[in-house]
């Protein structure tokens, strides 16, 4: 076998070369074939094997090695720093620091802190030192805003109505006492056979939340239209489960706002006496109960036909909770049938046989206002029975009657004048009998 001989680098005279071959510290390192012709790059290769796995460089290549570990930990550096930057250390610091120096601002618990805030702002203001007093107000505002939000109970008023001479004006009427009600309020309003589209353009122009609902009863079977527009509320209360308090407001009723506010307190029944006229129309007369505080202990009532009833009550001086209508268990009611008011009992009775299904007693009543001693709605019955009733409640044709307006001249006796008024008195009865 042919073999090659080198001779010794003076400058690594430590170093022998026999054969082409050379001693290796790891064993796993085997010599290529010794057929080469020129020098082998060996050494280069076993240099670099030995720094990866821990040996000594030579002195040959010790200043190419220094340059990459110098270049590696250039890049390793840049990297760590890159990543550092990346985290907000510093801020998180400051913010600690920022809120452990802060002591507590100091809060007004009560009036007579507030007075005594405002006496030193005003000793203040008049020893010279400026003050903000709109940073000031916002941050007394947003403090009080924060203790005293309570939530509402949503009212839900249940209005029967039909076509008439003065239900545009009736509508109008409720519908502007509703926008002033503070909400959640929702006006639910029944009509018979279908929904005019005059009561909708009401509805819809008064701003309140609303249902429009259509009761389906034939007329012909039907001895009191406004119970079974009233159960058709009921039924929907029922099915939608709407929680809040129900109220039965009739559109030809007069009504103050602090009515709403009083529903609103009612846990599960309330009532309070209502002001009506009497049949002769010329007195008034009281209908509802008598309160000790808002214990129930009696009755208003003025009817002789009406003392056997149980619940002395007008349709619109009572409200309830509505979950008695869907959830029997929560107020333990003895059955589970359906809470609706009758047609078949006699008029005046339609009250105290629909009370008699929401409460047992008068231990289950709550009076309102407390003592019941002020009047919160007036219960008026105002009829129209010689005005037509117009589609749309508009007049498309002008009548034939034209009477001239005389405008009254200076100088002219009271016997003129009163001729005058007589004559439109006797135009104005034209109009009438033309309408009809």
């Amino acid at each position: 076998m042919a073999s090659f001989r080198r001779t010794l680098s003076p400058a690594y005279p430590d170093r022998q070369y026999l054969n082409g071959s050379f001693p290796v510290s790891s064993p796993t390192h085997k010599l290529p074939s010794a057929n080469a012709k020129y020098s082998s790059p060996l050494p280069a290769l076993a240099a670099a094997l030995q720094q990866l796995v821990g040996g000594v460089f030579t002195r040959r290549h010790g200043r190419k090695g220094k340059w990459r570990r110098a270049a590696f930990r250039c890049v390793l550096c840049f990297f760590v720093g890159f990543l550092l930057g990346m985290f907000p250390f510093g801020h998180m610091a400051e913010d600690i620091r920022s809120h452990e120096m802060k002591p507590p601002l100091p809060q007004a618990n009560n009036a007579q802190q507030l007075l005594q805030e405002d006496r030193v702002l005003r000793n203040r203001v008049e020893e010279g030192f400026v003050i903000d007093p709109v940073s000031l107000s916002a941050e007394r505002e947003r403090q009080s805003d924060r203790f005293d939000f309570v939530p509402r109970k949503p009212l839900i008023l249940v209005t029967p109505t039909y076509g008439r001479a003065f239900q545009a004006y009736f509508l109008n009427r409720l519908g502007q006492v509703l926008r002033l009600v503070p909400p959640p309020v929702v006006w639910i309003v029944v009509e018979m056979k279908a929904a005019s589209m005059e009561t909708a353009e009401v509805l819809r122009k008064t701003g309140v939340m609303y249902r429009h609902l259509v009761c389906n009863k034939n007329l012909t079977d039907v001895k009191d239209r406004g119970v079974h527009q009233r159960n058709t509320a009921l039924e929907h209360i029922e099915r939608h489960r709407l929680d809040g308090i129900v109220y039965f407001a009739d559109d030809d009723n007069v009504y103050s706002l602090e009515l709403f506010d009083s529903l609103r307190e009612i846990s599960r029944f309330g009532t309070w006496p209502v002001a009506m006229l009497a049949p002769s129309k010329n007195k008034a007369i009281l209908e509802g109960p008598v309160c000790n505080a808002s214990q129930v202990i009696g009755w208003h009532t003025n009817e002789k036909s009406k003392r056997l009833r149980r619940f002395h009550v007008d349709m619109s001086g009572f409200a309830f909770n509505s979950t008695i209508l869907w959830d029997p268990k929560r107020w333990r009611r003895p059955s589970s049938n359906p809470i609706r008011q009758l047609d078949t009992v006699k008029e005046g009775f339609q009250e105290t046989t629909f009370i008699e299904q929401l409460v047992e007693d008068e231990s289950q009543m709550e009076g309102s206002p407390r003592g019941c001693s002020k009047i919160m709605n007036w219960h008026i019955h105002l009829g129209a029975h010689n005005i037509v009733y117009p589609k749309g409640w508009v007049l498309q044709k002008n009548l034939d009657a034209i009477i001239p307006v005389n405008l009254p001249i200076f100088g002219i006796g009271s016997s003129q004048n009163r001729w005058m008024h007589e004559l439109a008195t006797i135009g104005s009865n034209a109009l009438c009998r033309r309408a009809k």
